[in-house]
């Protein structure tokens, strides 16, 4: 009996410890589910400038719980998305949008990958078609020549 007890003591500690090292959870309250959902959709676009590619909603890093606070707080008092992520950007640099915007100099980010996929098809179109001509063009009269000289010799003994 006393060492159901123990390990009941044990597993209780054990448990109490765990809950205390887990840390504090932030709580926000939304009176509007819409605000809510606007709040989790901005905290899933921003990149934490700490952590390597992790959004700031799933971040412990000290800043990303300072970035969560302050969206939250430009949320309640009636700031646009736009607003937030320029705030957000002009902080941190555009390097927090996981998302970069289209401007001048992200158009080789947004244009590369799809101009690559173009110049790959037309290079596979390229290759195929000068192989459908290769093996499609008729032999020349000393190419003929050759052939059947070659030909009539595998014939004959």
């Amino acid at each position: 009996m006393a060492v159901i007890r123990h390990a009941t003591l044990v597993l209780m500690l054990t448990l109490l410890a765990g809950l205390s090292w887990a840390g504090g959870i932030e709580i926000r309250e939304f009176d509007d589910p819409v605000m809510e959902q606007r709040y989790n959709s901005l905290t899933a676009s921003l990149r934490c400038p700490l952590c390597e590619n992790q959004a700031i909603d799933d971040s412990d890093a000290p800043i990303s719980g300072d970035m969560r606070e302050q969206v939250y707080v430009m949320l309640q008092d009636g700031r646009a998305d736009i607003e937030i992520l320029d705030h957000m950007t002009t902080r941190f640099g555009d390097y927090v949008l996981y998302n970069p915007r289209l401007e001048g100099r992200t158009l080789l980010l947004w244009g590369l990958p799809g101009t690559l996929v173009v110049l790959g098809g037309v290079l596979v179109v390229v290759i195929v078609r000068r192989r459908r001509n290769a093996s499609a063009q008729a032999l020349s009269a000393e190419e003929r020549a050759r052939l059947d000289e070659l030909i009539n010799r595998e014939r004959t003994p």
